[in-house]
Formats: C-alpha cells, structure tokens, sequence
C-alpha cells in the first residue's frame, strides 16, 4: 500500500515511515495539514496516518476536511501521545477508522494498517506499489513511471510474486510453483527466460530503483537501490 503520514515532528515521522516500509508498504511524509491536504489531492494513497496535534490545526479537523473533500473510501489511523477517552472519541466521531496512542508497536501499527485497509475494501485484491512501479493485482496492470506496460500473463504473475517477496532470496523452484504450479512441465530454464524478459521491459537495472539480482546456483533477488 502507499501511505500518507502527517506528522509534524521529524523524528517520529522518520519513525513512522521506517515501520511503514518494514511491512513492505511505500509512502510519503507529510509535515503540516496544509502540506497534507495538496498531497493527498496530487497523488493517490491507500490509508493515512494522521497526528492530532498539529501547528496548524488538529486531525480531527483534517479528518473532517477529508470525508468531505476525498470521501470514506482512505482509510485513516489516528496516532497521537494523547490518550484520554475524549480524544479518542473525538477521532473516531470525526472519522478515523482507528487509533494509535504513541510510540506505536511496529507489529500493531502493521496489523492496524492491513486490518483497517481490509475493512474499507473487502474482497479487493491490493495495488502493489514500489517507487515508480505499480501493479494493480485486481486489473491485471502494471505501470512504470504512470505508463502500463504490455507484459504476458506469466510476465504479469511472475512480477506480482517478486513485489509480493521485495528483498527475499527467492529460488528458481519457488518461482516455478509460485508462478506456473507444482505440477508443471516446464524447467528452471523458463524461470531464467522470463526473468531476463521482465529485467529488460522494466528496465529492473537500478535506473528506476529496483533491480533484479542474479543468485548463482540458486535463483533471484529483487531489491531496492538506494541511492
């Protein structure tokens, strides 16, 4: 998922965005309401996380500015060091589907984010997003850069599986029963084919971010390039 974070201190929102991308998710940090209510008008975000103290304003009046200006389908996660039970009723009246009392457990914050996302899209199959890659898994479409790419239905199976497993080492018997079944015919070799075919479309080099990485002997890992 791509995740909006409004939090106005540095530190916590570094916070935030490192807990984020340990659950495999991406997204952008926001400093000020202002700040966050032009990105979430720019750019497309599955869930927000939302401080309540702001310097200029509060998350409840962001929430209710959200409901009207975007509407109830961004799931929103309020975390604030406040827990009072007025507070709290406070987020949910104004539309926050959850609430985190700070420093948030990585392992709740997490389980919060997919449990709330599963709530506003039952049934829905999620947008895999990773720096200029997107792959809508319910579509069947995967862009670069905003643009879709024309890729086979294996190309398109065997991408998902790679964004699915960002950063593992994945051997060639993995992605064979991941990607064409345990019962196939077909041998390693077309796993070695079709990753050549996607490193050469999506260009899976580093110059976009990301790049596929021979394993010898063993298969592929597909990781980030920082920097």
């Amino acid at each position: 998922m791509h995740i909006a974070i409004l939090e106005d201190d540095p530190v916590q929102r570094e916070l935030l965005t490192l807990l984020v991308q340990q659950g495999r998710h991406t997204c952008k940090g926001f400093e000020t309401a202002a700040m966050f209510q032009a990105g979430v008008q720019a750019e497309t975000f599955d869930l927000a996380l939302i401080d309540w103290m702001l310097p200029d304003g509060n998350g409840g009046e962001v929430l209710q500015w959200l409901r009207k200006t975007v509407g109830w389908q961004l799931p929103c996660i309020v975390i604030t060091a406040r827990e009072e039970e007025p507070v709290t009723v406070a987020a949910l009246e104004a539309g926050a589907d959850d609430y985190i009392v700070k420093p948030a457990k990585p392992l709740e914050l997490l389980a919060r984010i997919t449990a709330a996302s599963r709530r506003a899209r039952p049934g829905q199959l999620p947008v895999l997003r990773a720096g200029e890659y997107e792959i809508d898994i319910t579509r069947q479409r995967l862009a670069m850069a905003g643009q879709p790419m024309e890729l086979t239905q294996k190309e398109f199976d065997l991408a998902v599986c790679l964004f699915q497993n960002m950063g593992k080492l994945l051997s060639r018997d993995f992605l064979l029963d991941k990607v064409w079944g345990v019962s196939t015919e077909v041998d390693a070799r077309t796993v070695d084919t079709h990753v050549s075919r996607l490193r050469r479309k999506l260009k899976l080099d580093g110059t976009h971010g990301w790049k596929m990485v021979s394993v010898y002997g063993f298969g592929y890992r597909f990781e980030r390039v920082d920097g």
